[in-house]
């Protein structure tokens, strides 16, 4: 899975001209994005900013009780990184109200998926309402890993007309972020992308102290098992030939298999064809 530099250019490149093209097509010359401080909306806001211009892009920060300091301070480096507007937009009357009115039927059960999904189901409803009050796109920022492992929630961070980096699995992320810092270093700029959103571990900050690992597998082997599946073509008994634990290569794959039902609703992926 280890791409070139020239591989990374040209994806990048593709991207952009993608991201340009669907705008266009769709009618749309202002676009949107909830921006976490993680990796993946950062680099979302980045080939958004080049497609379309860093003036047309608006990022949000739309903290919970939940949300990093860390975070929040990357998302706002990063959008002044870009010159895009940036936006904080609380969501936390929100989402205790919504916990209020589900208390009657939530009662005393432990706290689990269902109140960290309705963080990320009131951050869409606000990215959509500034979609039809401004007519602008949503971009959605889910990468391929987790989309096909279902770690995504429908209605909440699946919200968007457009998923720019669908098609890229988290290392490949890892490898282009890092990628356009270098060139950006090299052309005597500053890094465009906060190094700490390429250092800190994956989260989605919907819990205390959560952290992409404790629900997948190290996205290093991760990807490879779903390269060999989804691009590959194996079936679990052949990626298990090749020395993958069996174990986690059967989770893995039943776990993609059960998440179709979220693939099937999520907004358009750009194709990558290298």
């Amino acid at each position: 899975m280890r791409l070139s530099i020239n591989e990374l250019d040209t994806i990048e490149e593709t991207l952009i001209s993608g991201i340009r093209d669907y705008m266009k097509t769709c009618g749309f010359s202002r676009a949107h994005l909830g921006l976490s401080g993680g990796l993946d909306s950062a680099l979302v806001a980045y080939l958004a900013a080049q497609a379309a211009g860093a003036e047309n892009i608006a990022c949000f920060s739309m903290p919970s009780r939940f949300s990093s300091h860390g975070s929040k301070d990357d998302a706002a480096a990063m959008a002044a990184n870009l010159g895009c507007s940036y936006h904080t937009l609380q969501i936390e009357e929100m989402y205790a109200a919504f916990l209020s009115a589900l208390k009657p039927v939530f009662g005393d059960r432990p706290f689990d998926v269902a109140e960290e999904n309705l963080q990320s189901r009131i951050r869409g409803v606000l990215m959509m309402a500034f979609s039809n009050k401004f007519n602008s796109m949503l971009f959605s920022t889910g990468n391929k890993s987790e989309i096909a492992m279902g770690y995504c929630t429908l209605y909440g961070d699946t919200a968007g007309a457009l998923a720019p980096i669908g098609d890229l699995f988290k290392t490949e992320i890892f490898a282009l972020c890092r990628r356009i810092n270098e060139r950006a270093v090299e052309s005597g700029s500053a890094a465009v992308i906060p190094q700490a959103s390429i250092d800190k571990p994956p989260s989605a900050e919907l819990r205390p102290n959560q952290k992409d690992e404790d629900s997948l597998p190290p996205y290093g082997i991760l990807d490879e098992i779903l390269e060999l599946h989804l691009c590959g073509g194996l079936s679990p008994q052949a990626i298990i030939s090749t020395g993958r634990d069996a174990e986690l290569v059967q989770r893995i794959v039943k776990t993609v298999a059960a998440s179709q039902f979220k693939r099937r609703q999520m907004p358009p992926i750009l194709e990558l064809k290298l």
